[in-house]
């Protein structure tokens, strides 16, 4: 890990207020690294796509929709701009020439799963009516 600056401006007294400073060091640290990532991905597939190699275009789309993805998942990015980004990264490739591999389609759920037999609904006890208090008569 990378050394933590923390800002020499104005240390906060409150302990929860420090430790707020800490962990927004941390998370500056975490989003610089996502975002620079994010950059040279995109960077090396538009080098690939400018040099025609369609191998090399496919790895690199490969490994700037993974760091789309990343970044959006760590909230770097927002998820419309990362589905943008992978929209027109797969239009770039595309447009190079690169035939898109089928992405795996989650298979149903097989035979023997839906094979199974319904299990029988227990009947419910129905609960004795209330009976209403006898109100007692006095005679005189």
């Amino acid at each position: 890990m990378g050394v933590i600056c923390y800002s020499l401006l104005a240390m906060p007294i409150i302990k929860s207020a420090k430790k707020r400073v800490k962990v927004a060091a941390k998370a500056g640290a975490r989003n610089s690294r996502a975002r620079r990532n994010l950059r040279d991905a995109l960077k090396a597939f538009a080098k690939a796509v400018e040099g025609k190699k369609t191998d090399q275009i496919a790895k690199t789309q490969q490994a700037a929709i993974s760091a789309v993805d990343m970044a959006a998942k760590k909230a770097v990015i927002h998820k419309n701009k990362a589905a943008r980004y992978k929209s027109q990264l797969a239009a770039q490739a595309k447009a190079a020439g690169v035939k898109q591999a089928a992405s795996p389609k989650p298979k149903a759920k097989s035979q023997k799963a839906a094979a199974k037999k319904p299990v029988a609904k227990k009947p419910t006890a129905k609960k004795p009516a209330a009976k209403k208090p006898v109100s007692k008569k006095t005679s005189r």
